[in-house]
């Protein structure tokens, strides 16, 4: 070695030895300051988290932005599935659980936890939601509480904030007769009357027992068979014991509600039969 040699003095060597120690360390920092300036850049290039459609920019070429404060850039949306927040008034829910108690509901079935959407045009959503959970507590200022669905959305035809209207059947009653509201009315006790048609095509009354409504309907617990004809039109013409004659109604229905009516004789009109 230099230093055995006393070619170099053992001072001159400590003192290269310890430069070569500061060189390598120089090394190590600016390789250090190099893979900062590459990860700074990276932030340069805000890459979304998620795949999705993007709104309106909330910043302008130029913007000053900074990486330790919160700022909204944009605000990118998954809009093939979409929730739908809806609210059902904790006393319908009180009724829906006895029913199901009772056994006048079933809450199993092609037909039960299914969510139609009616747009704000006035037409059904081509896509049935399934029905993802309902809220266990009830909001105090509304009385309601809150459940989500979930839709399908490959159309885009749902968007963000769009208002909606739903329909939830949580419930099927096989056995439940419907009749159109047109054709119930009500006594002086407050208890609901449809004006029914007999065999002999004869006026009777029918005291009803209702459980709510459906659509366009009365759903009735007793009161009416199916295949009941019940008029629906001219119901302040008639009186019981009254004769009459049949005719078709034209009222809108679906296809799980039979149309047939009666026309009194002394009076135009239509009625509807009660349907199961």
């Amino acid at each position: 070695m230099v230093v055995a040699a006393n070619a170099v003095s053992k001072q001159d060597h400590d003192n290269a030895v310890a430069s070569a120690g500061d060189a390598v360390a120089a090394v190590a920092s600016a390789k250090a300051d190099v893979r900062t300036a590459q990860i700074n850049l990276g932030y340069t290039d805000v890459t979304a988290p998620v795949s999705g459609v993007s709104g309106v920019s909330q910043v302008t070429p130029g913007a000053y932005v900074q990486a330790a404060q919160a700022t909204l850039m944009v605000t990118v949306q998954q809009n093939d599935v979409v929730y739908v927040d809806l609210t059902q008034s904790s006393l319908d829910g009180l009724k829906l659980r006895r029913q199901i108690q009772e056994g006048r509901l079933s809450t199993t079935g092609p037909n039960a936890a299914q969510v139609s959407l009616i747009l704000e045009d006035g037409r059904e959503y081509s896509e049935k939601g399934k029905l993802q959970f309902t809220d266990v507590t009830v909001d105090q200022s509304t009385g309601s509480v809150t459940a989500r669905a979930v839709f399908q959305n490959k159309d885009r035809v749902l968007l963000p904030g769009m208002f909606v209207r739903a329909r939830i059947e949580e419930g099927v009653n096989p056995k439940a007769m419907v009749i159109p509201v047109v054709g119930v009315t009500h006594d002086q006790k407050g208890t609901p009357i449809a004006m029914g048609v007999d065999k002999g095509n004869k006026v009777v009354m029918r005291p009803l027992v209702t459980s709510g409504t459906y659509g366009q309907n009365w759903v009735v617990e007793s009161g009416v068979q199916p295949g009941d004809r019940v008029i629906v039109e001219g119901t302040d013409k008639v009186r019981p014991g009254m004769q009459v004659k049949t005719a078709a109604a034209h009222l809108p229905h679906t296809q799980d509600e039979p149309q047939i009516a009666t026309q009194p004789a002394a009076a135009s009109g239509a009625s509807a039969a009660a349907g199961a």
